[in-house]
C-alpha cells in the first residue's frame, strides 16, 4: 500500500494567523495539528503540544491568545514524502521522528498522512496489554495544571491519567491544558496571572467518566474507541479495575514498526 492511498486533506493556517483562531480550527474540526503556511510555501507545523508550550510560557507576558501569532508556535516536526511511497516505510519515519508526513509531488503538497489515516486503513491483531505504555506518568486531582503542563512537555507526552490512590478519577490532555491556558490569557487580568494560575489545580480542569479498555480487549476494538471517540489514547486496566497502562495512538503504530 501506498501513502496515497491513505492520505488526507490537511488543513492549515497562515503565519500570521492567531493562536486563539487556530484553537478555534483544531476545536472544530477536531485534529491535533495544523499546517502552517505563508504564501503558499510549507512553514512547518502547528500541535496542541506547541500550544500548550506557547501559551504556558511565561515570556510572552500577558498577552491575550488572541494577539499571539501562529508564527510564535511553528514546529519543524515533520517529514515529506511521496505519493508512491510505502505506508510501512512512511510508518517508520513517523516513529523515527514523530510528527506527520506532508505528501508531496511537484512541489506542491497533496495531502498528509498522520497516526490517524494509518490506523484508519490497518487490520490490527492482539490485545492492548501487548503493545500498552506500562507505568505511565500520573498526577492526582490536587496537583497544580501548570505542575502537569511541565510534565507534558518535559516527557513529550499528550495525556496524564489522574489518579486518587489507587483509583482512576480522570484525565487532562493537553489540549485541557492549552484550552486552560488560553482562558487565563483572555479573562485574567496580566498582573493578576502569575498568582491565579498557581492556583488552578487538575481537578478544576479533568475530565471525569474516563473511558478504559482492559488487558485483554481487542487492539482493533481499542483502535475503533479512539478513532470512533477521537482520544489520543485510552488507559488500560486489568480485571481487577486497576489502572495498568495507557495505549496511545502513537504507541499502536510503534508497535506495529516493531
Amino acid at each position: 500500500m501506498e501513502v496515497k492511498e491513505i492520505m488526507a486533506e490537511p488543513m492549515a493556517v497562515d503565519k500570521s494567523d492567531t493562536i486563539s483562531h487556530a484553537l478555534d480550527i483544531m476545536d472544530k474540526k477536531g485534529t491535533r495539528r495544523l499546517l502552517v503556511k505563508h504564501d503558499g510555501n510549507l512553514l512547518g507545523i502547528l500541535t496542541m503540544r506547541n500550544l500548550t508550550k506557547e501559551l504556558g510560557t511565561r515570556k510572552k507576558g500577558s498577552k491575550p491568545a488572541s494577539s499571539l501569532h501562529v508564527a510564535t508556535a511553528i514546529s519543524d516536526n515533520f517529514v515529506k514524502v511521496l505519493p508512491d511511497t510505502k505506508v510501512t516505510d512512511a510508518i517508520t519515519l513517523l516513529v523515527k521522528n514523530g510528527g506527520v508526513a506532508v505528501v508531496v509531488e511537484n512541489d506542491q503538497i497533496v495531502g498528509w498522512v498522520t497516526p490517524n489515516e494509518i490506523l484508519k486503513n490497518t487490520d490490527f491483531t492482539g490485545f492492548a496489554g501487548e503493545i500498552m505504555q506500562k507505568n505511565p506518568i500520573v498526577a492526582g486531582p490536587a496537583d497544580r495544571v501548570s505542575h502537569v503542563r511541565r510534565l507534558m512537555l518535559d516527557n513529550d507526552i499528550g495525556r496524564v491519567p489522574i489518579m486518587e490512590g489507587d483509583k482512576l478519577v480522570g484525565i487532562v490532555t493537553e489540549k485541557d491544558i492549552a484550552k486552560a491556558m488560553r482562558s487565563f490569557r483572555d479573562l485574567v487580568e496580566g498582573n493578576k496571572q502569575e498568582s491565579r494560575i498557581k492556583n488552578l489545580i487538575v481537578e478544576d480542569i479533568m475530565k471525569m467518566g474516563v473511558k478504559t479498555v482492559y488487558t485483554n480487549t481487542a487492539t482493533s476494538d481499542a483502535v475503533k474507541m479512539m478513532l470512533d471517540e477521537n482520544f489520543g489514547g485510552v488507559p488500560v486496566v486489568n480485571l481487577e479495575g486497576h489502572m495498568v497502562g495507557l495505549i496511545t495512538r502513537r504507541s499502536v503504530i510503534r508497535g506495529m514498526a516493531e
